[in-house]
């Protein structure tokens, strides 16, 4: 009998801007070649052009949604909640659909220990020990990590 293995490599948050707002990796094993401002700039522009493709290549006129995609080696997953905030999780091809998680992420952490913060300042990188330290004790107890 095989076992599976499932992993997360990174998150990203972006707000609405395109700014990164927190950056997260646990089992990334391969670095860009370039600054993590260019990455983050790299993703997000990527995201707004598969976003933009989705919608335009719809054949019905609904609010199709870009979700996922999936190479041969990892699988990008995407929730984008009503006020424009970008999660993106990065896993390999085993984990499967993430989009609850993701959106744990944002209701049950996200929210309560950034937005519910006081000190917090919205649109600004996220700079809370409580907030890394519930995610990773988030994440670490799901299967897929």
């Amino acid at each position: 009998f095989l076992s599976v293995e499932m992993t997360i490599y990174n998150l990203y948050i972006f707000d609405c801007n395109g700014t990164c707002l927190f950056y997260r990796e646990w089992k990334r094993t391969k670095h860009m070649q370039m600054s993590n401002d260019e990455e983050m700039k790299l993703v997000y522009g990527m995201l707004h052009s598969l976003q933009s493709f989705v919608t335009r290549m719809s054949p019905v006129d609904a609010k199709d949604r870009f979700v996922s995609y999936r190479t041969s080696a990892y699988q990008l997953n995407f929730y984008e909640t009503p006020t424009g905030l970008k999660f993106v999780l990065n896993t390999d091809l085993n984990v499967g659909d993430v989009l609850e998680i993701l959106r744990d992420i944002h209701g049950k952490i996200y929210v309560d220990c950034v937005v519910r913060n006081p000190l917090s300042k919205q649109g600004e990188p996220i700079d809370s020990n409580l907030f890394s330290s519930q995610l990773n004790s988030f994440l670490s107890n799901l299967k897929i990590f």
